[in-house]
């Protein structure tokens, strides 16, 4: 039995021949780029429409007739200028705009994502591929034949502009999915039907957690009470985590001048991401802030420091601002305001270790409350480009190294991202899973050598010799509001007990009842439990369906036996069956709750 190919291989070889089905339909079609991504492939290809849902069917059924056909992926090297050539007469303009970068420049400087098709390191030759009658330019590699790809299907069309630029042409983008079998195909399909249910845009409207206006702005959320609360909870409960790990709180503006950002390195790796703040009474440049370490480094330069100082561990919940494009705007998984958890640890290189063993504990611990699995990945340097990062060899090595050792004494298997560090230093990636096995990177760790170099930060030796601090970054949550969307879905809005907005809702039977719900919501709320009574003028029927709607943990349905002093009747969100119970175990269960942030 042949060993089966690589799945990205046999992703990557779907998307050719849903490209090679395209060309066979549309013979004028012009294409763009087709990698693999997650669970699958695209194609960005411009035929001058839209596509329409039958135009999809009829490509998915060409590629089945190519199937039929079996044709082998035949690659083929030629020089870069004959290739030009080649696609100019096939009329392919995207791909020669392509190949003349890479002639002239070395590279197509799309993103990662998109650069799949071309070889940037060898501006001497190109490789193509032939599938049947489509010929496509590509670096590889390919399946053997057709038959060789696993169960693949189309799956959705958006539009893309060419290489992510609003100003060029908008092309259509097919996604399709492809796994070893159909049985893991099917699974994936069940997942997303499951994720279409829990859609944390749908829920997040229902629940009345948070809400967008077209007068503020695209990506910018507004949280309510309900979604403020939750924030609340989730960025206390770090903190709780953080404290005893000897962190202290700052406060930091939500601009500053450009000047920051150009020592810090990043405006030359961000500049198209920033938002210009311009000011009638100076000639002074701001920006809104996109992140905060600069302004952190700052207050550490703030005063002499001494190594009796160190660590110093600065924490702070603070809103930063990134200019995305507004297609790639997703409720709250892709905004314009990022809400962070953020810290940053100046310390001595001796002492990086022992930090980042804190840091994992408190990520650990978080987690674990949410049971969500984690897998750790270690990003480091491209080896191949060491033009895309600060600082020397040497520095970066060491914080490699210690981050590599801490997972070791952890007993945390990780696995490399060669490549996926930040410009300024590696980092350790915090992969989490959810209730329905989908995986999100959030939490992160980084090392940091070359800030404290680029603004010059010191402290005082033992022996009075001045050196630099190492600084390491670390965010639980990552992004606040991408965390909470997340959360969302992972429980299906039907948070639990200690997280839920509210925890208590008091049903009254009918209007007579209504003053004694309103008193007992008003007791249990005094002993710190989030309770209501429900005041509408509906029957207890929809009363109780309206409450499982809103997911409320709990709900207490009191009529004329309650009132009188008999036990409360407790419906348990999710179940069927009542439960009788005393008002002061009740409240001592729900606090008990809360307070273990038990998940129930």
């Amino acid at each position: 039995m042949p060993i089966p190919y690589p799945i990205d291989t046999q992703r990557h070889s779907a998307a050719h021949l849903m490209a090679a089905a395209v060309h066979r339909l549309f013979p004028s079609a012009k294409f763009g780029v087709g990698p693999v991504v997650e669970n699958g492939f695209y194609y960005d290809i411009d035929i001058g429409r839209a596509f329409t849902p039958e135009n999809v069917k009829q490509i998915a059924d060409a590629m089945k007739d190519i199937l039929k056909e079996n044709p082998a992926f035949e690659r083929q090297e030629m020089p870069i200028d004959e290739a030009i050539q080649l696609f100019e007469r096939m009329g392919q303009p995207y791909k020669v705009e392509l190949l003349n970068d890479l002639k002239t420049k070395g590279t197509t400087k799309l993103s990662e994502e998109e650069s799949g098709d071309i070889d940037p390191t060898n501006i001497h030759t190109v490789s193509v591929y032939k599938t049947g009658d489509f010929t496509d330019l590509c670096r590889g590699p390919h399946v053997g034949h057709a038959s060789d790809i696993g169960a693949w299907k189309l799956w959705k069309v958006s539009g893309a502009y060419w290489r992510g630029n609003q100003n060029n042409p908008q092309m259509q983008r097919i996604y399709g999915l492809c796994f070893e079998t159909p049985q893991a195909l099917a699974a994936f399909e069940r997942m997303l039907e499951e994720a279409e249910k829990r859609d944390h845009r749908k829920l997040g409207a229902e629940l009345d957690l948070f809400a967008f206006s077209p007068l503020v702005g695209s990506g910018l959320p507004l949280f309510t009470p309900r979604g403020v609360l939750l924030r609340n909870l989730l960025t206390d409960f770090v903190w709780e985590l953080m404290k005893p790990y000897g962190y202290e709180r700052v406060w930091i503006p939500h601009l500053a001048k450009s000047e920051l950002y150009k020592t810090s390195g990043h405006w030359d790796k961000f500049e198209d991401d920033l938002f210009h703040v311009s000011s009638k009474k100076s000639d002074e440049e701001f920006v809104l802030k996109p992140m905060n370490c600069p302004h952190h480094a700052q207050i550490y330069a703030s005063r002499p420091r001494s190594y009796r100082d160190l660590p110093l561990r600065y924490s702070e919940v603070t809103t930063v601002y990134r200019d995305e494009n507004t297609g790639q705007l997703q409720g709250l998984s892709r905004v314009r305001s990022i809400t962070q958890d953020d810290a940053h640890v100046f310390c001595m290189a001796d002492q990086v270790q022992t930090e980042v063993m804190g840091m994992y504990r408190i990520i650990e611990a978080f987690y674990g409350v949410f049971r969500m699995p984690l897998r750790v990945r270690l990003s480091v340097r491209d080896p191949g480009h060491p033009e895309k990062y600060l600082g020397g060899d040497e520095s970066w090595q060491k914080a490699e190294a210690a981050l590599a050792n801490v997972m070791k004494q952890a007993g945390v298997s990780v696995e490399i991202g060669e490549g996926e560090a930040a410009f300024y230093g590696p980092k350790l990636d915090f992969v989490a899973k959810d209730a329905i096995g989908r995986e999100w990177q959030l939490a992160t760790i980084q090392a940091d050598f070359n800030q404290p170099e680029r603004f010059g930060l010191e402290y005082a030796a033992d022996d009075g010799s001045k050196r630099r601090p190492v600084m390491v970054h670390r965010a639980i949550l990552g992004s606040v509001e991408r965390f909470l969307g997340i959360l969302i879905e992972h429980y299906a809005g039907a948070f639990p007990v200690w997280l839920a907005p509210t925890q208590v809702l008091v049903i009254p039977v009918a209007e007579r009842h209504l003053a004694f719900a309103e008193t007992l919501a008003a007791e249990l709320s005094a002993q710190g439990i989030r309770a209501s009574a429900d005041r509408s003028n509906e029957s207890v029927g929809k009363k109780i369906r309206s409450a499982e709607k809103q997911k409320i943990p709990y709900m207490l349905v009191v009529g004329d036996k309650e009132a009188a002093g008999e036990p409360l009747t407790l419906r348990i969100r999710g179940k069927e069956e009542q439960e009788a119970v005393e008002k002061q175990a009740f409240a001592d269960r729900v606090k008990e709750e809360t307070k273990g942030r038990i998940e129930t």
